[in-house]
């Protein structure tokens, strides 16, 4: 391949992984890019997981092999059948050494140190490739992963000018996996709380709204529990914002744990005392089952008041839920009206019958019902 043809590869591959959408569309990108620029069938990029001692594979393209898949859930090998990555990682690597390339091929040795199987030569001929250019990935100053590159038996054998370009690939393959990296971290952060570690207002905005244009599609239940956790001020006030820290993050960890019993449920603090759960699919019974628990284990908190809990779902008769923030104003009506009435378990709305107030109070106008719920707090506040 020529120099030009080279550098055309290698921006197209930096080009791939930088319009890459989250790590898997990146890696699959970083593993397609390299196997066009090597020239391969088959390409994959795996992970070095030194904390279980394994090569675990991210992603396989190109000719598959049987048994293969794109992303595979469990293709993992132990890194001590590889004796190649022992010496890169404990000898070549440690004592300074680059992380160069090197080349396979199925005609190599199959057998080395007694009681060894050289496992990349084997898997090679079990299936039906010829030769590979393995290249190993090296992230912030350690060893990251490997790129592998394979080419089918009857086409030309890798050569070392093709290892070296392999190497520079890996470089380019590790910067972009450090800014998929990056950007993932800045969009957690983005929706996430820095206190408790759960969702942020911003990220059950977006849920909601694409559940309820979910809801309108297909009629998928959507619930909605909004909880405002009592006792913070107090505790805030008699033993410091550190203590009212810790409150926050335990009552946060309870709402993670309660949030599990319904399947992809999300878990959020909305800020300040206000935390809430969002569910999509399980029935609105299963949800306020879950909220019970949740006062339950909010009560049996070392600080605090335990919590005001309201409930709102599509399955209960709210009347039409045409947009997000009507169910967040009827489990927000409805967790006012727990707060007024000290209630010890969650208020569901629309369950008080053809006049319920909570219905009510959530489709008044926004001053009335701003009104009604100072009036709630007023006269009883926590």
């Amino acid at each position: 391949m020529g120099e030009d043809r080279r550098l055309a590869a290698v921006v197209a591959l930096a080009q791939g992984m930088a319009a890459a959408h989250g790590s898997r569309e990146a890696w699959r990108a970083a593993a397609a890019g390299a196997c066009r620029a090597l020239g391969g069938s088959f390409a994959a990029l795996s992970v070095w997981e030194r904390e279980l001692g394994r090569l675990k594979v991210l992603v396989n393209v190109g000719e598959l092999a049987q048994g293969e898949e794109e992303f595979p859930e469990d293709e993992a090998y132990p890194v001590h059948q590889f004796a190649e990555i022992t010496e890169f990682l404990h000898e070549q690597w440690a004592g300074g050494g680059e992380p160069d390339a090197w080349v396979e091929t199925a005609a190599g040795p199959a057998a080395g140190q007694p009681g060894y199987c050289h496992q990349r030569v084997a898997a090679l001929r079990r299936r039906g490739r010829g030769c590979c250019v393995v290249a190993p990935i090296v992230l912030h100053g350690r060893a990251w992963g490997e790129l592998y590159v394979a080419r089918p038996l009857g086409e030309p054998v890798f050569e070392r000018a093709d290892a070296d370009f392999a190497t520079v690939l890996a470089s380019v393959v590790a910067a972009g996996i450090a800014q998929t990296e990056r950007l993932e971290e800045a969009r957690r952060l983005a929706y996430t709380d820095a206190l408790t570690g759960l969702a942020n207002r911003r990220a059950v905005d977006v849920r909601l709204e694409r559940a309820i244009e979910r809801h309108r599609r297909d009629g998928s239940v959507v619930s909605l529990v909004v909880c405002d956790l009592n006792g913070l001020k107090r505790v805030n006030d008699t033993h410091g914002h550190a203590a009212g820290d810790r409150l926050l993050e335990r009552f946060g960890s309870v709402l993670s744990l309660c949030g599990a019993m319904l399947p992809g449920a999300l878990a959020a603090r909305l800020g300040g005392d206000e935390f809430c759960l969002l569910a999509v699919g399980p029935p609105a019974d299963q949800v306020v089952k879950a909220a019970g628990e949740l006062c339950r284990r909010a009560a049996e908190l070392e600080m605090g008041d335990g919590v005001a809990c309201g409930v709102a779902s599509t399955e209960d008769p709210i009347g039409p839920v045409r947009s997000a923030r009507r169910l967040f104003r009827l489990a927000d009506a409805a967790q006012y009206r727990a707060k007024a009435e000290r209630a010890t378990r969650p208020v569901v709305a629309g369950r008080a019958g053809p006049d319920d107030p909570v219905v009510r109070l959530a489709d008044e106008p926004s001053q009335e019902a701003e009104g009604e719920r100072r009036r709630f707090r007023g006269r009883h506040a926590p």
